[in-house]
């Protein structure tokens, strides 16, 4: 059974910077393309970030390029979202996702791409 645990939300002042991870159990992780989701209250959940099984290959939403970055790490069945210039805007619950595929990240990015998800974890961004 695939799990998927979040870690490394918090409080942030706009202009902070955060890193999350997410653990991934279950898997052969190498098979796997991983991604970021946020979900802001009253709003439905949005992608913000893929990257391919070995990391050659991101995509992301267009109002994070260049403060966003994911990588991975396939040593540990780990993946990461480093989060700089945050904006309250940012503010949301954040999962991991995951999607068994070889292909390019640029493919997906639709919530129903992704079979697995972790719990979520929150990132409040104060003005």
């Amino acid at each position: 059974q695939v799990q998927l645990v979040e870690s490394g939300g918090g409080l942030v002042q706009a202009g902070g910077s955060l890193r999350l991870s997410c653990a991934a159990s279950g898997l052969t992780f190498t098979r796997y393309l991983m991604g970021w989701f946020r979900q802001a209250p009253g709003k439905q959940r949005e992608f913000v970030a893929s990257i391919s099984w070995n990391g050659l290959s991101t995509y992301y939403l267009d109002s994070v390029k260049g403060r966003f970055t994911i990588s991975r790490d396939n040593a540990r069945n780990t993946v990461s979202l480093q989060m700089t210039t945050l904006k309250p805007e940012d503010t949301a619950v954040y999962y991991c996702a995951a999607k068994n595929t070889y292909n390019s990240a640029r493919y997906y990015y639709r919530e129903d791409d992704f079979s697995s998800w972790g719990q979520g974890t929150q990132v409040t961004v104060s003005s």
